[in-house]
């Protein structure tokens, strides 16, 4: 599964500054409203529940906030670039400047599990994260992002 088959190219945001997490986890549910027409209060309080169970802050600046909706009919994603880092709680507590939001159907098992998977090897490529880094353009973004998960894809 490459990441072109879950992340639309509509699917990427650069932001200024985001406040906090939940601030982040609002301008995803609007993201997600835009580009797949989920509810934004389900979005917002999954990824939130989520996030309770503990941070989903990975380390080196990334975060890989994900939960399981009703109604979904497959695995779908959205990417943030923070101009600003924001504090995450992350595992190696480095503030997050690169966001990748997976949202799966509540009984999806492995697809979840395998799009999980592909993003974070696809996040833990240095060289990669430096060019997501050093571009604002979201077309831009979402190439480097489909062309590198193609070496990756399981």
């Amino acid at each position: 599964m490459p990441i072109a088959d879950i992340l639309p190219a509509s699917g990427i945001k650069v932001i200024a500054a985001v406040s906090s997490k939940k601030r982040l986890f609002h301008d995803l549910g609007d993201m997600a409203d835009a580009c797949f027409g989920m509810d934004q209060t389900v979005v917002i309080d999954a990824l939130l529940e989520r996030e309770n169970l503990g941070p989903t802050g990975v380390g080196q600046g990334i975060a890989l906030p994900h939960a399981r909706l009703p109604g979904l009919s497959q695995v779908c994603g959205l990417f943030l670039r923070l101009k600003k880092p924001l504090d995450f709680d992350s595992v190696d507590r480095q503030p997050v400047d690169l966001v990748f939001a997976l949202f799966a159907p509540e009984e999806a098992g492995v697809s979840h599990l395998k799009a999980l998977a592909l993003v974070s090897r696809t996040l833990r490529d240095e060289g990669i994260c430096a060019k997501l880094r050093a571009n604002e353009d979201p077309s831009t973004i979402y190439t480097i992002l489909t062309e590198a998960s193609a070496a990756y894809a399981a």
